[in-house]
């Protein structure tokens, strides 16, 4: 893919870049190794009036970095908004806390060690890589970002090739905030040099959020070099509504956990598991809702469903789609792509999946549901774990026995419920089985790129 800014509303290509040649990248790489050995002689009080200073910047600059961010992947504007938002708030967040997150801990009685004092402290890695995706193109980075800068760490961005603007963007940010020079580096390159980037000795660990083939060749190449990998890949979320549920608002929840920037989130509610009893209210207020939604121009305030980011993926959205509906499925709305310029794709509610359809185990990133019809308790939780991804889920009840039953044999690396997922950097976030491992936000994400040390003396 080249290094480009392809408007998905329109298909026009707006800005080409050229990679940083091997020499650029070598260079930035010093850059970041020299300024991490800087970081970690600094104190958490400096760090933080640094980040304090770069989440100011996102406010004061929040609406052209939203237009930019529409422009390059197009979100709806006032989600885009959002995002910038929710990333200051990030780096505010971790100002205020990464002291306190990443304090020595003393051992409560060194003499079972034999010791006058015993204790455990975090210290940085160094330069921490990051692969990033194009579905939030500032919230994915800062999320990394904020919380490795923080702990004293330095680090390198190889963005999606379609947002390179944002990419920029993050170049400078945290430089501009009064970071030491090469704090965070932004490397214009593709795929596949990764493996060099990765393989430097002058590079600690590596984090990615992508597809899961990305997470397979990520995790080869740091584990051949002995490298710390945190993975945040795929996922295929169940959204459980059972027969105890307030059906209609599960319903108007649904709509959103499923078209959220256009569909294309990892944790976006994909499969709509229904108890029988409640089924088919369910499945007519949930469809209503669907296809009522207004598609068109992202920047349009009054457009709720933007394009799909690249051509590729509404091509791989369509197939699923037309996979399961040659195969029996039935298409209780959408379906196609509507007769607009660029990228779209109509809101879609697939049901009736028979099991060799392709919804049923991979992951549709648009707006297109998967709508289950469960006899029982039972029957919701093996159609919920049937797939290899554990990312997320939602379960929506008022008893309180099958919440509890659900929260503990659901697959998936978190539980919401009676609501949608939403990641905050309060909370940790992260997968299982083939969504990946590894931890961010909250206090464990801050701890996942630092040495442990433990501490005895006699």
């Amino acid at each position: 893919m080249a290094i480009a800014t392809v408007n998905p509303t329109s298909g026009k290509t707006e800005v080409i870049m050229d990679p940083h040649t091997p020499a650029e990248v070598s260079a930035r790489i010093a850059e970041a190794s020299a300024a991490a050995a800087i970081l970690r002689r600094t104190t958490f009080a400096q760090r933080a009036e640094w980040m304090r200073r770069a989440s100011g910047f996102l406010d004061e600059h929040a609406e052209g970095l939203g237009e930019l961010i529409t422009v390059e992947m197009g979100k709806p504007i006032a989600q885009s908004l959002a995002e910038v938002a929710k990333s200051a708030r990030a780096m505010r967040f971790y100002a205020a806390n990464a002291e306190r997150f990443l304090a020595d801990a003393p051992l409560d009685d060194p003499t079972a060690v034999n010791a006058a004092r015993a204790w455990t402290r975090y210290e940085p890695l160094g330069v921490i890589l990051a692969v990033m995706p194009w579905n939030y193109p500032l919230w994915q980075v800062i999320r990394f970002a904020a919380p490795a800068l923080m702990a004293g760490n330095a680090g390198l961005l190889k963005h999606a090739s379609n947002v390179p603007q944002c990419a920029m963007a993050l170049d400078s940010l945290f430089e501009n905030a009064g970071f030491p020079a090469g704090s965070f580096r932004t490397l214009l390159i593709g795929g596949g040099d990764v493996a060099d980037v990765l393989a430097d000795p002058r590079v600690a660990a590596v984090t990615l959020t992508g597809s899961e083939p990305a997470g397979r060749s990520v995790a080869s190449i740091a584990g051949r070099h002995i490298k710390k990998a945190v993975l945040e890949l795929g996922g295929s979320d169940p959204f459980i509504v059972l027969r105890s549920a307030d059906v209609a608002a599960a319903a108007q929840t649904a709509v959103r956990a499923r078209v959220s920037n256009n569909g294309q989130s990892c944790i976006a509610g994909k499969r709509f598991i229904v108890h029988t009893d409640v089924y088919d209210d369910f499945a007519r207020e949930f469809t209503r809702l669907m296809s009522e939604l207004v598609v068109g121009d992202p920047l349009d305030r009054a457009s709720e469903i933007g394009p799909l980011a690249t051509e590729a993926g509404r091509a791989e959205l369509a197939e699923l789609v037309e996979d399961a509906r040659q195969k029996g499925a039935t298409i209780l709305t959408g379906g196609s792509a509507p007769d607009l310029p660029g990228w779209f794709y109509s809101p879609t509610v697939v049901a009736d999946l028979p099991d060799d359809a392709r919804l049923i185990q991979e992951e549709a990133f648009g707006p297109v549901a998967s709508l289950y019809r469960a006899a029982d308790d039972d029957d919701a939780l093996r159609i919920a774990n049937q797939t290899g991804f554990g990312l997320s889920s939602a379960v929506w009840t008022t008893d309180p026995d099958e919440e509890e039953r659900f929260v503990a044999e659901l697959d998936a690396g978190a539980v919401f419920i009676n609501g949608m997922t939403v990641s905050y950097q309060e909370l940790p976030f992260g997968g299982i089985k083939r969504s990946g491992y590894g931890r961010e936000l909250a206090a464990v994400g801050q701890r996942e790129f630092c040495n442990l040390k433990t501490v005895w003396k006699a």
